[in-house]
């Protein structure tokens, strides 16, 4: 661990707050007028996945955590755990469902995912920026239909329910945004 200056905190970094690993996933540097300048962060709890936000004083000092980055490829879900496997050197680690949250949904057959390992326990699952799933069920589109402005919804193999356009039919392929759990494309093979 390193210790930093709160306004030096980035997006991106793992951080010790209330003696627990937290994410950084937004910063915003505040001066006011009156009074001493100031940096608002949101972050998430790796322990539970909950949202923090906190203001640190410029001068305060924060512990940045030394975090272990190591590619896993997905094998299996088994209910309570989701397995992963090093695809060099074998081994398993099995990481709690509630670490990927609603990311469990956007995991395939064999995907390469990068897990963040502090003090040998994973806090955090990084999935590539989209990955390729294909649809299970899409209902055929109702003409006339303009509530939904295009769309329909349509369940994919995990489960996952995604807007996605009207031409869309169950056994397309598409791409799908990880981070937003939106649709981008369809995928032509």
């Amino acid at each position: 661990m390193s210790t930093i200056k709160a306004g030096n905190i980035k997006k991106g970094i793992y951080i010790l707050y209330k003696n627990l690993p937290h994410y950084v996933v937004k910063t915003q540097f505040v001066s006011p007028g009156k009074g001493s300048a100031f940096t608002r962060v949101k972050m998430r709890d790796m322990r539970n996945g909950s949202n923090v936000e906190f203001n640190f004083k410029s001068h305060d000092n924060v512990e940045e955590l030394d975090v272990e980055t190591k590619e896993m490829q997905f094998l299996y879900n088994d209910g309570n755990d989701i397995v992963f496997m090093d695809p060099r050197s074998y081994e398993q680690i099995s990481v709690p469902k509630h670490i990927l949250g609603d990311k469990a949904l956007m995991l395939t057959a064999e995907i390469k995912v990068y897990l963040t390992i502090y003090e040998e326990q994973v806090i955090g699952v990084v999935l590539p920026p989209k990955v390729r799933m294909t649809v299970a069920n899409a209902a055929d589109a109702i003409s006339g239909d303009r509530q939904t402005a295009g769309k329909k919804p349509v369940t994919m193999e995990s489960g996952l329910i995604v807007q996605a356009p009207l031409f869309i039919r169950t056994g397309d392929t598409l791409l799908i945004d990880t981070e937003t759990a939106d649709y981008v494309s369809r995928v032509n093979d």
